[in-house]
């Protein structure tokens, strides 16, 4: 006997009864009543064979989502052990919608299971709910007490006769609405249970999921690109504006393939016909431009009246739950929401006491998507699957926002606290951003596109930390070969100090040296120069041998070999060297970069053999001290290469310029300046020795 056929005599076999016991007929009753029997009966029958009770249409614009609705019905539908099954993610990310799509499914292929739709805001939607699908089973209710209806319609449910169901409760968000509080019952207590039946729950509370199903949660995140596109054209009234295929595609990278951020746009874009690109130009502008953009509500009638359809109100929502429940974790996302939204690494996190509450701060935040976990127990930002976890963020232009950071901008934005949040970071940041130190080198580089979001969005914001923080990422930065964007670090570095510090204060005169040396790394020598020889004069009221005037003295010396003047180079390198030959030992760094210097300096002025003699010393000492990856070894290696050729020894230059082109292969990145110049010596060399 097929599904339908069963169901049916199911229900006939239970309203006979019921008509009966009910005395809807009398059993005395006439020969006209009793023809009545059969046909209320049959009525009735007709009516819950076929109820139906959900608050929407059809949503003729749903698109993809496929994996969750097989899943859904794999679960519900084929299994025989999962009766419950909670749909998790954040506000906007389609919950509601995939429920619905899978109830019209369920109508449309299973005409046989009842599907009832019950709203979880508060209890009195629950209520009036119930009450309507009482009246839908034909339920009977005494005048004033629609309170009882959600007891009727559970035990109704609940009775094997009253055969196969789908229930959707919606919205189950609040652990004291759905569970009880005090004396006080929750939906929870209402709810159906039988043989027949299955649940879905929606929730943006990863812990109110597992609470009510275990382990049967579905995860909810973004769209795919390709069914974001999908849902954009069809919500779209005027496909023409698609035609723009770079700016379609960067607006649905900005939204996040969020459905309600996509569905808002859309909105947008048909009630003012406004070309995609303007949109994308609007949101990208400002910070308060975006928050504004975000924040328009629009008419959907695929979501509960007077609902929030605005994405920041809807985010707003899950933000304000947090708040009240876990303090640890929404400072935690006051601290995230200001730096970059990928590859967040867990040491640059603030630190929370005792380690348990970081670590379920962290999974709080995780449960509402705002972060995910990385193998190597990092975290990134993420609104569901928009960029992949191994890649790492970059700091981006004013006001820019990355694919995952819309939802901690709105959040940062929407509290009066805002700029307190974001100098607090800048100071964490700061103390906790490591030296340039070649041994930290791994850290200062996975901590470097955080740093840079931050100082790129406090640009009103200036301070001493903020100042420190700008010198020790440019310092990084010119490391790392990137050095445009070292020298603008380091004069906002330079530009705070010299309108607080006095001219002679050491912090003042260590940012200008190190702005020197970025000028001169960035070929503008003549402003290394003059900035460096007033550095020089400045700190001649310190002990000659005085570190920090050695050091000075050993840049100036530098930038005038770069800039033609090869004598004075010579004659103040040697100066130094002779004083730091007498108070360091021969491995001391200091000491081997200035004969490294006097050396470069010696080959300029023609004097190779001298080259020659002092930088084999230097490689020698290094080679002992350093491994072989070290920067400093590396650049001295190249430099005997350079000076082995120059005093005709060609065939030892090529080997060991060889052997630095190799090295660097695994040191730098491609473009480094150090690695394009080793490879370039090598070139030059191969074509002479030809």
């Amino acid at each position: 006997m097929a599904g339908s056929e069963v169901a049916a005599g199911r229900t006939e076999a239970y309203f006979a009864q019921i008509i009966t016991e009910g005395n809807i007929l009398d059993p005395q009753c006439s020969g006209v009543a009793k023809r009545l029997q059969g046909y209320e009966t049959r009525r009735l029958i007709q009516a819950v064979s076929m109820a139906c009770h959900l608050p929407f249409s059809k949503n003729r614009y749903f698109v993809g989502r496929r994996d969750e609705l097989e899943e859904l019905q794999e679960k519900l539908l084929m299994g025989q052990d999962c009766k419950k099954v909670s749909i998790v993610g954040l506000g906007g990310t389609g919950k509601t919608q995939v429920a619905l799509q899978f109830a019209y499914v369920v109508k449309e292929t299973h005409p046989e299971i009842c599907i009832f739709w019950l709203p979880a805001l508060n209890m009195a939607s629950f209520e009036q709910a119930c009450i309507e699908i009482a009246q839908t089973l034909h339920i009977p209710l005494a005048a004033g007490e629609g309170s009882s209806a959600k007891e009727l319609v559970k035990q109704h449910l609940s009775a094997g006769r009253a055969g196969r169901w789908l229930l959707v409760v919606d919205n189950a968000d609040d652990a004291d609405v759905m569970f009880g509080k005090g004396q006080s019952k929750g939906i929870i207590d209402y709810l159906p249970e039988s043989e027949g039946g299955v649940t879905i729950y929606t929730t943006c509370k990863p812990d109110v999921a597992v609470l009510l199903t275990h382990n049967d949660v579905l995860e909810l995140g973004a769209m795919s690109r390709s069914d974001a596109a999908d849902f954009l054209e069809k919500s779209l009234i005027w496909k023409e504006l698609l035609r723009d295929s770079t700016a379609t595609s960067q607006l649905l990278d900005e939204l996040a393939y969020v459905p309600l951020a996509i569905a808002q746009a859309a909105a947008y874009l048909n009630m003012n016909k406004t070309p995609i690109a303007r949109y994308l130009r609007l949101l990208q502008s400002t910070e308060q431009d975006t928050v504004s953009l975000m924040s328009r509500e629009f008419c959907d009638d695929t979501r509960y009246q007077g609902s929030a359809n605005a994405v920041a109100t809807t985010w707003m929502m899950s933000f304000k739950q947090l708040e009240t429940r876990d303090t640890a974790a929404t400072e935690l996302l006051a601290f995230i929401s200001c730096i970059e939204w990928k590859a967040i690494p867990r040491a640059i996190l603030p630190k929370t006491q005792p380690e348990h509450r970081m670590e379920e701060a962290i999974g709080a935040l995780c449960g509402l998507s705002f972060l995910v976990r990385r193998e190597n127990g990092d975290c990134q930002k993420e609104v569901g699957k928009g960029g992949g976890e191994e890649e790492e963020g970059r700091g981006k232009g004013k006001g820019e926002m990355d694919e995952g950071g819309i939802q901690e901008w709105i959040w940062l934005n929407k509290h009066g606290d805002a700029a307190d949040k974001r100098e607090a970071a800048v100071q964490h940041v700061t103390n906790a951003f490591p030296s340039d130190d070649y041994r930290n080198r791994e850290l200062w580089r996975a901590y470097l596109p955080h740093a840079l979001r931050l100082l790129e969005n406090t640009q009103g914001y200036a301070g001493e930390a903020k100042s420190k923080l700008s010198l020790r990422v440019g310092r990084c930065l010119q490391i790392d070969g990137r050095i445009r964007e070292a020298v603008r670090w380091i004069e906002k570095c330079c530009e705070w100090r010299r309108n607080v510090l006095a001219k002679d204060d050491s912090e003042r005169l260590l940012s200008e040296h190190v702005l020197a040396i970025a000028y001169q790394a960035d070929g503008q020598v003549k402003k290394a120069v003059d900035l460096l020889e007033k550095i020089v004069e400045t700190q001649e009221v310190l002990a000659k041998e005085h570190p920090s005037r050695l050091a000075s003295q050993h840049a100036l010396a530098m930038a005038y070999r770069i800039d033609g003047q090869v004598k004075k180079a010579v004659d103040l390198l040697e100066k130094i060297v002779g004083i730091r030959e007498e108070v360091l030992v021969k491995e001391h760094p200091s000491r081997l970069a200035s004969q490294h210097a006097l050396a470069m300096a010696y080959r300029a002025d023609g004097q190779v053999k001298k080259a020659v003699g002092l930088l084999e010393k230097v490689v020698e000492i290094r080679e002992e001290v350093l491994v072989k990856e070290h920067p400093s070894r590396l650049v001295s290696q190249h430099e005997l290469a350079g000076a082995y050729r120059a005093d005709g020894q060609t065939e030892q230059a090529i080997e060991l310029m060889e052997y630095v082109v190799a090295v660097d292969a695994h040191v730098y990145r491609a473009n480094h300046p150090s690695r394009l110049a080793s490879i370039q010596a090598l070139n030059k060399e191969d074509i002479e020795i030809d």
